[in-house]
């Protein structure tokens, strides 16, 4: 309620019982409680008035919003994304061609860039290549961790094949289980 506690209720209905009398209380309780019914009705229409106006004026910030979008796909009715990638392309390529003219033209070091590729000079005795490493377990594991980080090999040689780095198994002699008895 109004932050009453039941003390204060009690003691504002005893003092109300002594002033008005027992005859005419329970008339004025009635009448206290369509006042404060009319009293709430009367606040939770003011408050739906108040939300629906804020509504409103929010609702044609919105109209104006959709009508300036309206507005602009009016004015980009004939818009065609490909044929603007086109163009965009198109003038980046021949940008780039004017760039092109314009720097070679120049006498800098970076116009020597764009000129035809200059030939690798030519070794007579080109030195030995190293010798193979011997194979080992470290060496096999380093060979597939690199190979996996390339993106070369996804699965693991098999045993005995050409690709398997610890070469061929040497062949096992079964063991005859009845002869050992």
């Amino acid at each position: 309620m109004l932050d009453m506690s039941w003390g204060e209720v009690m003691l504002i209905g005893g003092v109300a019982l002594i002033v008005i009398g027992p005859k005419d209380l329970p008339k004025a309780l009635r009448t206290v409680g369509q006042v404060t019914s009319k009293l709430r009705r009367m606040a939770g229409e003011f408050q739906m008035q108040f939300n629906e106006a804020i509504r409103e004026a929010e609702l044609d910030e919105v109209r104006k919003e959709v009508d300036g979008i309206r507005d602009t796909m009016r004015g980009t009715s004939n818009f065609n994304p490909v044929q603007t990638i086109r163009d965009e392309l198109r003038g980046a390529v021949e940008g780039r061609a004017t760039k092109a003219e314009t720097t070679s033209s120049s006498s800098t070091p970076e116009a020597e860039t764009f000129g035809p590729p200059k030939p690798e000079p030519v070794i007579e005795n080109p030195p030995p290549p190293p010798a193979p490493k011997p194979r080992s377990l470290a060496d096999a594991t380093a060979k597939l961790k690199a190979e996996r980080q390339a993106g070369q090999s996804g699965s693991l040689p098999v045993p005995g094949s050409v690709d398997d780095p610890y070469g061929t198994p040497e062949p096992t002699p079964m063991r005859n289980e009845t002869a050992a008895q």
